[in-house]
């Protein structure tokens, strides 16, 4: 396995370069004073746009200018973000970790409730669980997130003030950014509790508590319907008909024996679910003004800041391969009869 792992991790690179010079390739229909201008604070001063073009050698060609980034790349420099007024590395070091939080408080909350009434919803086919069940899949799978995110701040917000939305609230973020609290993680949550900062504490859980059930119950939908048809597929084979025949509890059948092959689809959505959230969830970002990768990397592109969008590009493709790797050797868990080879 180890070995397998680092056959995937060597080819990292090359889909690193196949995207970065696809992205980059496809940016050259801007001009090169299109692009200078980002950089400009007022566009009207030529003489400052043709200094920019200078200095960043956009007049050259497209192949010259990708193997000038590649260079600052390599020696650790993505160059300087104009939207989020620092450089790219900063920026996402700044935002990511806002969205790895909301990515964990939402996606074992989706795996735990999709893989659990899906396979309750298998079980009692056709009954009242399997009702309702089907009828969470069928609506969280067709109701977009902006709409959801939108009732929910209504609701919870605009009605019963109890879940604010952005990240914190002015009070909190003069603490964190102050020289007693210390960031620990870059996970606020949990850098408030070993700060012993209680109130900071339930005031950056309140403020997550809308993105991540407007995640839940957006994402659990498709999970619910993998999961309950992978194992009704599994109830029907063989070898259950053959453990039941057997005289085994069917808790044991349903436990030991389908499950485990039920899973194998399972693990795959979860770790591209996984990846999707981690990647940046911009529509729920936005929504709720949560300062996360994903709004950065949309607000880069709209503003044509392609510094930005070619880093949140190379974050995004970093941890879809890793995802990817993680959700091959994850089968060998589930399925001990599995091998991964070469």
């Amino acid at each position: 396995m180890l070995k397998y792992a680092l056959k995937r991790l060597a080819f990292l690179p090359f889909v690193m370069f196949g995207v970065t010079a696809l992205l980059f390739a496809c940016l050259q229909h801007l001009t090169p004073e299109m692009r200078a201008a980002l950089y400009v604070k007022d566009p009207r001063q030529l003489s400052q746009l043709d200094a920019v073009i200078e200095k960043y050698g956009l007049r050259k060609p497209v192949y010259v200018q990708y193997g000038i980034w590649l260079k600052q790349v390599a020696h650790g420099d993505l160059g300087y973000s104009e939207t989020a007024k620092m450089p790219v590395a900063d920026a996402v070091k700044s935002f990511f970790p806002a969205t790895f939080e909301l990515t964990l408080c939402a996606f074992f909350p989706i795996l735990i409730v999709g893989v659990f009434f899906g396979v309750l919803s298998a079980v009692y086919r056709d009954r009242f669980i399997d009702h309702v069940t089907r009828f969470v899949a069928i609506t969280g799978y067709s109701l977009p997130s902006f709409v959801l995110g939108l009732v929910l701040l209504m609701v919870f917000y605009g009605h019963l003030h109890w879940f604010p939305p952005g990240r914190y609230t002015l009070d909190t973020d003069m603490l964190v950014h102050s020289d007693s609290f210390r960031h620990w993680t870059g996970l606020l949550t949990l850098d408030c509790l070993l700060n012993g900062q209680w109130a900071a504490y339930v005031d950056v859980a309140k403020h997550m508590v809308l993105p991540a059930a407007t995640l839940l119950y957006i994402e659990v939908a498709l999970l619910l319907r993998i999961t309950r048809s992978s194992m009704l597929e599994e109830l029907t084979k063989d070898y259950v008909r053959t453990a039941r025949a057997k005289g085994l509890p069917e808790r044991v059948i349903i436990r030991k024996h389908a499950l485990a092959n039920a899973l194998i689809p399972v693990v795959t959505l979860s770790s591209l679910l996984f990846i999707g959230l981690l990647g940046g969830v911009v529509i729920t970002e936005t929504v709720f003004d949560f300062p996360g990768i994903g709004r950065w990397g949309v607000q880069a592109a709209e503003q044509l800041d392609i510094a930005g969008v070619l880093g949140s590009t190379l974050l995004a493709a970093g941890l879809f391969v890793t995802a990817n790797l993680v959700a091959d050797m994850l089968y060998a868990v589930v399925d001990p009869r599995i091998r991964i080879g070469g």
